[in-house]
């Protein structure tokens, strides 16, 4: 089992170089920072915007290669640089990651456990009324684009007066601790239910297939015969087993929402990592979004871990 996720982790390590390496290329060639400063009134004199690339490392007169090798040696210290305007890439980093934890943690957490709960219970009641309805209603949710969810929920609640605040972290005219707390709590509302809605019907339709396999299976006709309910059966026996397939699915698409969830943070104003990809692409800042490439990249090696763990624990055949 250890030399069995040490392998794995050694592979995840060299993609994650290689991606964090092709976005950096990919990055300084397609972006242009001197843009920020041409477009300046008054524009500065271009030797000084030179100077003030080269001081970022952003120069386009040097090298690419030169400028990779200057970078990597930088983030092999722990600092990605400065962002356009001059801040840290590394401290904006770490306040966006937190903005996207606080966001995502129990919209992920609920669609996951909803979604396997759900794909079951559909699969049980194959065909029965509630089923059509359920696979009626999922397929139109992932049919929807996740910004016109997004402003659905924030219209219905316009029609409602506007009960749930929802634009940014809390309201800033909260003061003190426990009002902007559950300020906070309020704004979270629609964002998660956006997110929860999509993520869920994406899972439950995986556990319902998955289900219907293992229903069918002679392990678990062996259960039955043994003197099992179906109840028992199936949560005992079926359940395990069905989920296997499915837990890749919900490990990588539980991490890697961190940078995914691009729309819902900009259509509800958080600012987080998914919205801060979209701004450091239109600024040209080019030192930001290779950050954010490395810790892409970064997530698809613990979600890759943390699947293989997962998978190891559900199927003894892995740890053999």
């Amino acid at each position: 089992m250890g030399r069995f996720l040490l392998r794995r982790a050694i592979n995840y390590v060299v993609l994650v170089f290689l991606a964090a390496t092709l976005t950096y290329f990919i990055a300084a060639s397609a972006l242009e920072p001197i843009v920020n400063y041409l477009q300046k009134h008054p524009q500065p004199p271009i030797h000084t915007i030179h100077n003030l690339l080269q001081a970022q490392n952003l120069d386009p007169d040097t090298p690419v290669a030169v400028r990779y090798w200057r970078w990597l040696t930088h983030v092999l210290h722990g600092d990605f640089g400065r962002t356009y305007t001059g801040d840290s890439v590394s401290s904006e980093m770490g306040r966006r990651i937190f903005v996207s934890t606080e966001l995502l943690f129990l919209a992920t957490l609920l669609s996951a456990v909803s979604g396997v709960a759900f794909g079951a219970w559909n699969a049980l009641r194959q065909y029965r009324p509630s089923d059509q309805a359920s696979t009626v209603i999922s397929y139109g949710i992932l049919a929807t684009p996740i910004v016109v969810i997004a402003v659905t929920l924030q219209t219905v609640d316009n029609w409602f007066g506007s009960p749930i605040e929802y634009i940014g972290m809390y309201d800033p005219n909260a003061h003190g601790a426990v009002a902007i707390v559950l300020s906070n709590m309020q704004h979270l509302i629609l964002p998660t239910l956006t997110l929860w809605l999509l993520q869920v019907t994406l899972f439950s339709r995986f556990q319902r297939s998955t289900m219907l396999d293992v229903l069918g299976a002679d392990f678990l006709r062996t259960a039955r015969a043994k003197g099992l309910t179906v109840r028992q059966a199936v949560i005992k026996h079926g359940l395990r087993t069905a989920v296997i397939p499915v837990m890749p699915l919900l490990v990588y698409n539980i991490i890697l929402l961190f940078t995914g969830a691009t729309f819902t943070e900009t259509v509800f104003a958080w600012h987080g990592m998914g919205e801060w990809l979209i701004s450091s692409i239109q600024n040209n800042d080019v030192n930001a979004t290779a950050a954010i490439g490395v810790f892409t990249a970064g997530l698809v090696l613990v979600a890759g871990l943390i699947s293989d763990m997962v998978y190891a624990a559900l199927d003894p055949r892995v740890r053999a």
